[in-house]
């Protein structure tokens, strides 16, 4: 069903079944509000709706998008015993870290 602008899309009553269905509680003063502004984002839809957009093909993006990954490529590295000598604990040129359950290493 299409309305003209200026007709109301929604009714109070449509509304209240919308908040019910949601499990929301609104007061008499929240319901009258959100109808009208829910009544207000269906115009919009319907604006939205009313675009002839046949000659656009389906994007994904707003914005034409390039690879956003960097290379893969090595870099500077740390000493491996300059970081293990700042390690709380370390054993056999590796991290130790305590177990799964949280006990004491």
């Amino acid at each position: 069903m299409r309305f003209g602008m200026g007709q109301q899309r929604i009714t109070r009553a449509e509304c209240a079944h919308v908040a019910a269905l949601a499990r929301l509680e609104l007061t008499d003063e929240e319901l009258d509000r959100f109808t009208g502004q829910l009544d207000e984002l269906l115009d919009h839809v319907a604006e939205v709706e009313a675009l002839d957009l046949e000659a656009l093909p389906p994007t994904m993006h707003a914005l034409p998008i390039a690879n956003l990954l960097r290379p893969d490529t090595p870099g500077e590295v740390l000493d491996r015993d300059e970081v293990l000598a700042q390690a709380p604990f370390a054993e056999d040129g590796q991290f130790r870290v305590p177990p799964v359950l949280g006990e004491a290493p």
